[in-house]
C-alpha cells in the first residue's frame, strides 16, 4: 500500500466529490489510463475508484466519488466524514480496462462512468487516433467533468442529458463507426446492456462497477493445493475460495469481493477454474472472491 495525504476534497457535480491524494513518501506508483486503485478508508472499508487525473503527474492521484444512496458505507463515509489532511492508504494501480491500439475510438460514459473514460479519451487523442466521446447523464449539473471536457475538446464531445434529449441512439452510433474502431463504455447497467446489443463483442470493451446477475451450477466443495507452501485447503460448498484461503492463513489481497476489481488475482497451475468474474480472467488466472473450481482439485501459486 502507498501512504497518501488527502490534499483536497471538492464538489464537482451534484452528489459527486473529487479527491486529490498526494504521495506522503514521494512519487506515487505510475499508472495508465483505465486504471483504478483500492482506497482504504479510516472506517476500515476498502473501495475501488478509477483514476481520473493526469498519468504524467506522479505527485498525486485524483479520483471522483458519487454519493450512492444505497451505499454500503464507502461513498457515504467519503461524502460525510472524509476531510482534507487525512492520511489514507492506497493500493498500487491495477488496470483491467487498458487502451488497446486502434485508429478510431468511440467512448461512451454514463454518469460517474466518466472517471476511467476521460483519461482513455485524452490518451487516444494524444496518440493521434480519431476519437470522440458520448457522455450521458440525467442533467449537466449531475455530470462530473462535463463542462471541462466540452471546453477542452469541443465537437469531439457530445453531452446527452436524459432530462431534455433522451438516451443516445447506440445503433446509430454503431452504424457510423469504421471497421477498425474500438468502443469503450463505462456507466450504469442499462447503458452497458444496450452497448452489448449495439456493438460487436470483439470491438467492445466494458468496465462494470457492479457484477452482472448470472446463474451458475450449485456450489460444490473442492480442494486447493498451494504449491509454494505445500499445503492443501478445503473449500466447502458454503464458502468462497478466497475466504477459505484467508482462514487457512494465506494472505490473499481482496477488495470488492464481487469479481470486478481484480485485487485477489491468483495464478492457476493445475485444474479447471469456474470463472464467475466480470473482468474476464486471463488464461491461467482466476479471481477467488467469486470464482470456484470445475474440477475436484486446483493448484495455485501460493
Amino acid at each position: 500500500m502507498q501512504h497518501t495525504i488527502l490534499d483536497r476534497v471538492e464538489p464537482i457535480a451534484d452528489g459527486v466529490v473529487s479527491l486529490e491524494l498526494r504521495g506522503a513518501d514521494g512519487p506515487l506508483a505510475p499508472w495508465e489510463p483505465g486504471a483504478h486503485v483500492d482506497l482504504s478508508l479510516p472506517n476500515r472499508l476498502t473501495r475501488q475508484y478509477s483514476l481520473c487525473g493526469d498519468p504524467a503527474d506522479r505527485r498525486r492521484y485524483r479520483i471522483a466519488v458519487r454519493h450512492d444512496p444505497l451505499s454500503r458505507g464507502g461513498s457515504e463515509y467519503v461524502h460525510l466524514f472524509l476531510r482534507a489532511g487525512r492520511t489514507v492508504e492506497v493500493s498500487p494501480p491495477r488496470n483491467n480496462f487498458p487502451l488497446l491500439p486502434a485508429p478510431e475510438y468511440l467512448f461512451l460514459a454514463g454518469g460517474i462512468g466518466i472517471t476511467p473514460i476521460a483519461p482513455l479519451l485524452r490518451a487516444a487523442l494524444a496518440a493521434g487516433a480519431a476519437a470522440r466521446l458520448v457522455y450521458a447523464g440525467r442533467s449537466t449539473t449531475s455530470m462530473p467533468f462535463a463542462a471541462e471536457l466540452a471546453a477542452e475538446l469541443g465537437d469531439r464531445v457530445r453531452i446527452a442529458t436524459t432530462d431534455t434529449g433522451g438516451r443516445p441512439d447506440l445503433a446509430a452510433l454503431a452504424a457510423e463507426l469504421g471497421p477498425e474502431a474500438l468502443v469503450y463504455c463505462c456507466g450504469p447497467d442499462a447503458m452497458l446492456t444496450a452497448a452489448e446489443a449495439a456493438f460487436p463483442a470483439d470491438r467492445l470493451h466494458l468496465e462494470r462497477f457492479r457484477p452482472t446477475t448470472r446463474t451458475f451450477a450449485p456450489d460444490a466443495a473442492f480442494d486447493v493445493r498451494c504449491a509454494r507452501s505445500g499445503s492443501s485447503v478445503r473449500v466447502d460448498a458454503d464458502e468462497s475460495m478466497l475466504d477459505a484461503l484467508q482462514h487457512a492463513g494465506h494472505p490473499v489481497p481482496s477488495g470488492c469481493r464481487e469479481g470486478v476489481c481484480g485485487s485477489c488475482e491468483l495464478v492457476v497451475l493445475a485444474g479447471e477454474p469456474e470463472h464467475r468474474d466480470d473482468i474476464g480472467a486471463a488464461p491461467g488466472r482466476m479471481y477467488p472472491c467469486v470464482s470456484r473450481a470445475s474440477s475436484h482439485h486446483l493448484a495455485v501459486d501460493l
